[in-house]
């Protein structure tokens, strides 16, 4: 049974900082790319970012290139967001989701499995 569990969400004023972690168990999580989507009111999920099974590669969406970072620690079995310089634009709900790949995608359709979210939202 796989399952993808994010936190770290919250409130934060504009400028700030927030650090998201996914968690994963019921996989094999280093052969799994992983990547972090995000869902704001009125709108289709897109993609923020992504990280290859090994972090030798990482994608990032353009909206949020150079405030935000993906990493992961396969022992710990967890991907984090580190979100800096937050935006009122950043408020979303924001999912991890595990792909059966070598390299970081942005395809919602190459992810095979989804956390159930976690809220960030951005004051102005």
């Amino acid at each position: 049974q796989v399952q993808l569990v994010e936190s770290g969400g919250g409130l934060v004023q504009a400028g700030g900082s927030l650090r998201l972690s996914c968690a994963a168990s019921g996989l094999t999580f280093s052969s799994y790319a992983v990547g972090w989507f995000r869902r704001a009111p009125g709108k289709e999920r897109e993609f923020v970012a992504a990280i290859s099974r090994g972090a030798d590669t990482t994608y990032y969406a353009d909206s949020v290139k150079g405030r935000f970072t993906i990493s992961r620690d396969n022992a710990k079995n967890t991907v984090y967001l580190q979100m800096n310089s937050l935006k009122a634009d950043d408020t979303a709900v924001y999912y991890c989701a595990a792909a059966s790949l070598g390299w970081a995608t942005s395809d919602r359709n190459d992810y095979s499995y989804w956390g159930q979210g976690t809220q960030v939202t951005g004051s102005s």
